[in-house]
C-alpha cells in the first residue's frame, strides 16, 4: 500500500497548514490584478504629469485646456489605486466567506465613462488647439 505524499507543509509536521491550491492560486491572481491597476494609474498619474504640466509649457496657445486634462487624468490615477485597493480586499473578503466578490458596475462605468471622456477631451484640445 503507497502512502499519499505528504504536503511538506503539513500541520502533522509542525508547520501551518497551507490553504489549498485553488486559493493560493486566486489569491496570486488577485495579486497580479492589483499590480495591473497599480500600473494603470501609475500610468494615468504620467499622463498627468506630462498633459497638464510638461505640454503647456510647450504649447504657445491657450494653457488651460492642458491643465484641465491633466487634473482630469490625475483624478483618474487616484480612482484606479482606490479600485485597486477595494478590488483587493473584496476578493480576499470574498475567499474568507467562501463567495465571489465583483468589483461592481458603478466602479467599472464610471472608471470607463472616465477614461472615454479624457480620451475624447484630449483628442479635441489636440484637434483644435493652434
Amino acid at each position: 500500500m503507497n502512502a499519499a505524499p505528504r504536503n511538506r507543509d503539513d500541520p502533522a509536521e509542525g508547520a501551518p497548514k497551507l490553504v489549498d491550491d485553488v486559493t493560493r492560486r486566486t489569491l496570486l491572481a488577485a495579486e497580479r490584478t492589483w499590480l495591473a491597476w497599480w500600473r494603470s494609474g501609475i500610468a494615468a498619474a504620467a499622463a498627468a504629469v506630462a498633459v497638464g504640466g510638461v505640454v503647456p509649457e510647450l504649447v504657445s496657445g491657450h494653457r488651460t485646456p492642458y491643465v484641465v486634462l491633466g487634473a482630469g487624468y490625475a483624478t483618474l490615477a487616484i480612482a484606479m489605486f482606490g479600485a485597486a485597493g477595494l478590488r483587493q480586499a473584496r476578493v480576499e473578503r470574498g475567499l474568507q466567506r467562501g463567495s465571489y466578490a465583483n468589483l461592481g458596475a458603478g466602479w467599472v462605468w464610471g472608471l470607463t465613462a472616465a477614461g472615454a471622456l479624457l480620451a475624447v477631451g484630449t483628442l479635441a484640445v489636440v484637434v483644435w488647439q493652434p
